[in-house]
Parts: C-alpha cells; sequence; structure tokens
C-alpha cells in the first residue's frame, strides 16, 4: 500500500495516452462499452474464484449508482470529448481539477482540511495548470463534455466514500463497470455509429484500458477509498496532467516541455502537504 498512489498515478494516467489511438479507430461509447464490459466479466470472474463476497440490497444499489458516475458519466464524457479531438492534455487538466471540487465538498463527507492541506490543494492545482499550460485548445462542447466528466468523477468519489466506504473491491469494482457497461451501450446505439475501423488499435487499446486502467487502477483506487480519506486521495489527480505529459513523451515522441515538469514538480508539493498527517489538528 505504500507504493500504491504512485502506481495508481502512472496506471491511470496511462488510459489517456491509450485512449488516442482508440478513439481513432472507433467511436469513442464504443469502446467504453468494450472497456466495461470485458472488465466487468473478468473482474466478476476472479471475483468468483476467490469467494469474494458480493454487495446486496442497499449496498448493491449504491455501488452501482456510484460506478454510474465514476465509470460511465466520467469516461464516456471524457472519451467523448477526445473522439471530437479535443486535446487529451487538456481533458487531463480537467480531470486534474477533481481535488479542488473533492475538498469544497468535504462538508458532504464531515471531513476536515488543515491550512497545510488548504496549501498542498493550491499548489496542486497551480501544478495542474502549468502542467497543460503551453498547448490548451478549447471547444465549447469538449469544454461542456470535460465538466460533465469531472462533475462524475467527483460526485462518484463522494457517493461511493459517504454510501459505502466498506466495499470489497473485488466485486465492488466489478458491479461498477457491469452496471456502466448497458448504460454505456445503449447511449452508443442511440447517438453513435458502432463501427470498428482498425480492430489492431481497437484491440490494444481495450486490452490495455480492461487490464491496467479499470482493473489495476481501480482496484487500487477503491482500496486507497477504503483506507483514507476521499479529500487526500483526490489529491493524487493533481500529478496526472504532468504524468501523462512525461507518458506521452516516453511513448509516443511528444515533446515534453519544461512547464509539464514544473508541474509535476509543484503537484507532488501539494500531493505531499495535501496528505500531511499532522500529530495534532492544525486549525
Amino acid at each position: 500500500m505504500a507504493a500504491a498512489p504512485a502506481v495508481f498515478v502512472v496506471l491511470w494516467s496511462s488510459a489517456f495516452i491509450a485512449g488516442i489511438p482508440g478513439v481513432a479507430a472507433a467511436p469513442p461509447l464504443l469502446l467504453m462499452f468494450a472497456r466495461f464490459a470485458l472488465a466487468g466479466v473478468l473482474l466478476a470472474g476472479y471475483a468468483l474464484i476467490t469467494r469474494a463476497p458480493w454487495p446486496r440490497g442497499r449496498a448493491l444499489a449504491h455501488i452501482a449508482v456510484s460506478g454510474l458516475l465514476i465509470q460511465a458519466v466520467q469516461f464516456g464524457s471524457f472519451y467523448t470529448a477526445l473522439g471530437m479531438g479535443f486535446p487529451a492534455a487538456v481533458v487531463s487538466l480537467v480531470q486534474g481539477l477533481n481535488p479542488v471540487v473533492i475538498v469544497l465538498a468535504t462538508r458532504f463527507l464531515g471531513e476536515r482540511v488543515t491550512r497545510r492541506q488548504g496549501l498542498g490543494f493550491a499548489l496542486g492545482a497551480a501544478g495542474v495548470m502549468l502542467a497543460v499550460a503551453d498547448r490548451v485548445s478549447l471547444s465549447i462542447w469538449g469544454v461542456v463534455l470535460c465538466l460533465v466528466g469531472l462533475f462524475g468523477l467527483s460526485a462518484g468519489t463522494l457517493y461511493q466514500k459517504r454510501f459505502v466506504p466498506r466495499m470489497d473491491v473485488r466485486t465492488g469494482t466489478a458491479v461498477q463497470l457491469l452496471a456502466s457497461a448497458p448504460a454505456v451501450g445503449l447511449a452508443c446505439l442511440a447517438v453513435e455509429t458502432p463501427r470498428v475501423s482498425d480492430w489492431a488499435a481497437f484491440g490494444g487499446s481495450v486490452a490495455w484500458m480492461v487490464l491496467v486502467n479499470s482493473i489495476a487502477a481501480f482496484i487500487l483506487l477503491n482500496m486507497m477509498l477504503l483506507r483514507s480519506s476521499a479529500s487526500r486521495v483526490s489529491t493524487m489527480f493533481f500529478l496526472t496532467p504532468s504524468v501523462t505529459a512525461v507518458l506521452a513523451w516516453l511513448l509516443v515522441g511528444q515533446s515534453l516541455h519544461p512547464l509539464a515538469v514544473a508541474g509535476l514538480v509543484l503537484g507532488g508539493a501539494g500531493v505531499l502537504l495535501a496528505n500531511h498527517r499532522p500529530a495534532q489538528d492544525e486549525g
């Protein structure tokens, strides 16, 4: 668990890189349907093999709602923006603002933020802005979709922490994925033409997002939510724009700008401050 935050940031950020060939090969909602359905089936199978406890009643309903927000609303919106040509760096920027939304809503969870942690949130937000300051390109629909995606991530995180703080990460994540697959599938049939133009790119993108982003990263996310507050866990998203820029440089040859490096350093400082645990409350 000590390494979980760092591993989570790298795995989560890689989704933006994997999504670039995916949305070029198929409509984004079709890509998300394949991701959620395959990941949900695989994780459900693993949960059955390991005899993990399945949620029931209200817990099951709450997990499904949180999954629809975190999975269907967030990724359906973000990847639709990518499919429209909206820059991945800007999508990552908006997602990186998730901690700011979370900390503004901490009363919903009864969590308290100290002055030191507040400074950490401010530094993290500044790091997010620096990471993409030199490559912002905007369109009104792309902005709207990104804001809807941010709402899904933030609202889903708060909802899960409030109503199902103790779910089993195997069955809980499987339920979230399986609840999201039909919702995104119906949206795909309603607004898209489900057709794949490049099966190799589509298959590679789906395979990475299923195994790495939907299973490994979300198991880590849910494990961290079980062990820490929503505001502290959300600080990890301060690092995603800069880490995405570094991964794009390493994997697809995009140039690495000095501002992205500065944003990574500033965002890292913000994460450290926001996750500081004082011996006594700091008022």
